[in-house]
């Protein structure tokens, strides 16, 4: 209504203005001014309809589009203002329905994510919960020093659990912060190994480490120093008591490569298209880890990935020829 309150003005206006100009034109032009001033006057009116029903039956789609959530098309509109503002708004309802999409998506993710998380904590929680009757019902003390042992060691895994689903929360969210600076992969490497030398030893597994002269590669070396590690992890618990980890890394023209590789059974066919997704367990995971303690979380490798993908560089895995799983990190010198 107010539309059409200001359309019968500005009628008015013009018709009053037509008016005058017929009031002080000679006589002999007095009739053309009127035809003149009558046809513009009409003109206008009906142009001012047209767009004021353009705009009506935008601002209903709007509506509609508000109420209901479903994308329509304003293709109803011709040439003219009001149909570059229609198409603007048709681009405007498309990116809408996109962003709820992705919105969707990731709500879902999140939910399942959710899920994998309380699965994944709850286990071992359930696990220390049980193993605490059997503190205080040890026998003797050596009983229950070793049982003490198992809970502490179940709880730093735990904590390590929650941390490292922080990180990959982070990394998701692109709120860490990936340095690119020029890192030495002798020193990236030594980084990421040096927390691991004792469990090495423990599960008597030699780690040998061949880096070329002078190799670096442009990226973050704490980060990427925490991939190694969980890679190296990954590579020493699936590698038998004598085995060998061996990290050798390489620069050329065109790339700074890091390869990981060990002496144990490789990866299972069914488990390769899988193996960087978080909380995957293979089934050689499932039965090493069958007893109350497991020894990991399927969270390493995603997390392995997930740093080195925010580095702009590839993480992929593979089988080795000879046997034992292959890990190569690539850091590209030249982005096409």
């Amino acid at each position: 209504m107010g539309s059409y309150a200001s359309l019968v003005r500005q009628s008015a206006i013009l018709l009053a203005f037509t008016l005058v100009v017929v009031g002080i034109a000679p006589a002999g032009a007095k009739l053309w001014c009127a035809v003149v001033g009558t046809g513009a006057l009409v003109f206008f009116i009906a142009v001012s309809i047209l767009r004021h029903r353009q705009i009506g039956r935008l601002s209903t789609q709007i509506d509609t589009v508000l109420q209901s959530g479903r994308q329509l098309t304003f293709d109803k509109c011709r040439e003219g203002d009001v149909a570059v503002l229609a198409n603007e708004l048709e681009k405007m309802v498309a990116r809408l329905a996109r962003t709820t999409d992705q919105l969707a998506r990731e709500r879902s993710a999140l939910a399942d994510s959710l899920a994998d998380i309380s699965h994944q904590i709850r286990t071992p929680l359930t696990a220390a919960e049980l193993m605490v009757p059997q503190i205080q019902h040890a026998d003797d003390a050596s009983s229950r020093k070793r049982a003490l042992r198992e809970l502490e060691a179940l709880l730093d895994r735990v904590a390590w659990l929650v941390t490292a689903l922080l990180k990959i929360a982070k990394v998701d969210a692109g709120s860490i912060t990936v340095r690119q600076d020029q890192v030495s992969a002798a020193a990236a490497i030594g980084r990421g190994a040096s927390p691991l030398a004792a469990a090495f030893d423990l599960h008597d597994v030699t780690l040998a480490i061949d880096v070329q002269d002078g190799a670096t590669f442009q990226g973050d070396e704490m980060w990427t120093a925490e991939a190694i590690e969980n890679i190296l992890k990954n590579c020493m618990e699936h590698t038998p008591a004598g085995g060998t980890v061996s990290v050798v890394a390489a620069e050329n023209a065109l790339a700074c490569t890091i390869v990981i590789a060990d002496t144990g059974p490789g990866i299972a066919p069914e488990d390769l298209p899988h193996l960087f997704e978080r909380f995957y367990r293979g089934a050689q995971d499932a039965e090493r880890d069958a007893g109350p303690t497991p020894n990991g979380f399927g969270i390493g490798l995603a997390l392995a990935q997930a740093l080195v993908s925010a580095q702009k560089g590839t993480l992929r895995a593979s089988n080795a020829p000879d046997g034992g799983a292959t890990f190569q990190i690539t850091f590209p010198k030249l982005v096409v």
